[in-house]
């Protein structure tokens, strides 16, 4: 009997293809040509909280409860340990935003599983860099897993001041 693969696991391009398509994705949000994309994707500048070295990051853009969440299991999310202060670029604006780091394993589950029920099987997939094996939106145990599994965590942005 073979053993079946996770419900959730990661699913985002290479790395390398990362590199080169960021900075234009960047680019193209800061103009009118991205339409409705401006809405569903932001930029995040954030200070590296020990390099000290400033980091540009294009990523999909969550509304849950009207408060904005990035949801990532990338290294740069540890720059919000602690909060940190980032400026934000969404839906053609820039805002001076405090990002605040949320690891808790129950809440980024539940965060996550409402985001994905919200959009959809293929746009979650797509927005939320995710691949679920039974092509339907998995269970709040199942992304309760994969957050452990994976080391996924939220990043919650609200207005500084």
């Amino acid at each position: 009997m073979t053993e079946q693969s996770p419900a959730v696991t990661i699913s985002h391009p290479p790395d390398a293809m990362l590199r080169v398509v960021n900075p234009v994705i960047g680019f193209l949000l800061r103009t009118p040509l991205m339409g409705a994309m401006r809405e569903e994707m932001m930029v995040v500048n954030v200070t590296g909280r020990k390099s000290g070295r400033r980091y540009s990051i294009p990523l999909s853009a969550h509304q849950i409860d009207n408060t904005l969440y990035a949801l990532t299991g990338a290294r740069w999310k540890n720059n919000f340990r602690d909060g940190a202060t980032a400026e934000v670029l969404h839906s053609g604006k820039t805002t001076t935003m405090r990002g605040e780091l949320i690891t808790t394993p129950a809440v980024v589950a539940d965060l996550a599983h409402r985001c994905a029920e919200s959009y959809g099987v293929k746009k979650a997939q797509r927005s939320m860099g995710l691949k679920f094996r039974d092509q339907r939106v998995p269970t709040l145990e199942e992304f309760t897993e994969a957050v452990g599994r994976e080391h996924l965590a939220a990043i919650r942005l609200t207005p500084a001041g």
